[in-house]
């Protein structure tokens, strides 16, 4: 964050790392040169939007390069209200990007170009002013370690001085399968549980970070015991259109179900999800008003078109209880 010379900088809500990257999002398939609208995407960017978006103090630090995309991802996440003073340009090389096709009905597939990106080359000593700078909650995700030994590097070490100086570390899972193997993810994130107050993850992410995981019955209850036992201090399971699910070590549990709306477009609903838990969070709510709120953003980003352009502002919170057709004049 900028300051005054000789002040101490105000700590910001939630400090968040990783890449953005230019993005084309195709109404069809590419192969039949369907027509591209272009934006920019990134999970750390899009939680950090929809925090912004709801009053909260938050901050990108991530590297783009030196050109137009680099400039967008800039541009954008200023205009949003997003705290970039950290962030930093890599002449050296790219700004990642990625191509999302709506290849039929719902059904949506991601490509990546993100080999030799800026964000690739992030290392500890590009995070540690951002972390100088102080914050309430460190935002992390299992895609910022996919992107190279640098970039994992910097997560853990932002993990341990986070969890050291007493702030919030939140994981989200968040598993790319093109990036790297659940093996792979398995294990680099699973020496961060020790420092995570918060992990994150959908029902199909838990066998990446709990190697307790089985095929039975009780499968998803024995991955929570594993993780509260690594040292995680609450567990929050996102379950899709079947809602969300909370456990902590003092044995609390709340179940909380989604909302019901017309799916637009199912990519970055994670993200929302994790945004929403992030803002009750800040705000003080108990558990199941946490879970409310993010399966509220949650819903607002799969009735919506794009990863984050149609997150609500706190004065839009309450708008899916309107009934389907509304006009609101």
């Amino acid at each position: 964050m900028s300051t005054a010379p000789g002040r101490t900088p105000v700590p910001v809500d939630v400090l968040t790392f990783g890449e953005t990257m230019l993005a084309a999002q195709l109404p069809g398939s590419l192969a039949v040169g369907a027509q591209a609208r272009t934006t920019v995407a990134g999970a750390e960017s899009n939680v950090a939007i929809g925090l912004a978006r709801l009053g909260h103090r938050a901050a990108w630090s991530g590297l783009v390069g030196d050109d137009e995309p680099g400039r967008l991802v800039l541009r954008t996440l200023r205009a949003e209200g997003v705290d970039i003073t950290r962030a930093a340009v890599r002449a050296t090389a790219p700004t990642g990007a990625m191509l999302r096709e709506q290849r039929v009905a719902d059904l949506v597939r991601v490509h990546y170009w993100r080999g030799g990106s800026a964000a690739s080359l992030l290392t500890p000593a590009d995070i540690e002013p951002a972390l100088g700078d102080g914050a309430r909650v460190l935002h992390l995700t299992g895609i910022t370690g996919a992107l190279g030994p640098g970039p994992l590097e910097a997560v853990n070490a932002a993990a341990a001085h986070a969890h050291a100086h007493g702030w919030t570390v939140v994981l989200d899972v968040n598993h790319r399968q093109r990036l790297w193997t659940a093996d792979e993810a398995g294990s680099a994130l699973r020496p961060l549980l020790p420092y995570v107050t918060v992990l994150i993850a959908s029902d199909d992410e838990l066998p990446v970070v709990s190697d307790a995981f089985t095929e039975s019955a009780d499968a998803e209850e024995r991955a929570v015991d594993a993780l509260l036992g690594a040292g995680v201090r609450e567990v929050v399971v996102k379950r899709g259109g079947e809602g969300a699910a909370f456990r902590d070590r003092r044995g609390a549990r709340h179940v909380v179900a989604a909302l019901r709306v017309p799916v637009r477009d199912t990519v970055g609903a994670g993200d929302a999800f994790c945004a929403g838990y992030l803002s009750g969070l800040l705000d003080g709510l108990p558990p199941a008003e946490r879970l409310a709120r993010a399966n509220t953003l949650g819903a607002f980003a799969v009735a919506s078109d794009g990863d984050w352009e149609g997150l609500p502002r706190r004065d839009e919170l309450g708008l899916l209880a309107a009934a389907p057709g509304t006009a609101i004049r």
